[in-house]
């Protein structure tokens, strides 16, 4: 990976991952606030480059023999105040547990020191027939290096 693609990708420090996003004229509604399903899209880039930047690329995972993928099984969302038209805000992902096919994140979205959205998130890893399947070793490794202590698997 490249320097500025490691910039764009935000950064990873102690197993946690930042994410600057810039709010756009198409991510409000017509009041100038992020429309709430937005949130959503912020999460999956948070959650797709910290797994780029522990080297998980998900075009490499379909490529395998046995092409792999991440879905979504589980999303627990809170909405706490509204990001506006403007504001840079900070997708902060941080591991929280691997299980089998499963790996749990916590994710926010704060601008300055302020959460403006938080999400507890389960990732499954499946098949192309959407059939769940363990981690690989290499990657529940990775990702299990960003845990803390108590909590690596």
């Amino acid at each position: 990976m490249t320097s500025s693609e490691t910039a764009i990708a935000g950064s990873l420090v102690d197993g946690i991952h930042d994410l600057p996003i810039r709010v756009y004229y198409e991510d409000t509604d017509f009041s100038g606030v992020v429309y709430h399903a937005n949130y959503v899209r912020y999460f999956e880039r948070g959650r797709s480059d910290f797994l780029r930047l522990l080297g998980i690329h998900h075009s490499e995972l379909a490529a395998l023999p046995e092409p792999l993928a991440f879905a979504v099984a589980h999303i627990d969302m809170r909405f706490r105040a509204p990001a506006r038209i403007d504001d840079v805000v900070t997708v902060r992902t941080t591991p929280v547990a691997i299980r089998g096919a499963l790996f749990i994140l916590d994710q926010r979205v704060m601008r300055d020191d302020v959460t403006l959205c938080e999400a507890r998130v389960e990732v499954a890893c499946i098949d192309l027939k959407n059939r769940p399947r363990r981690l690989p070793k290499a990657l529940t490794e990775r990702i299990a290096a960003c845990l803390p202590a108590e909590d690596a698997s």
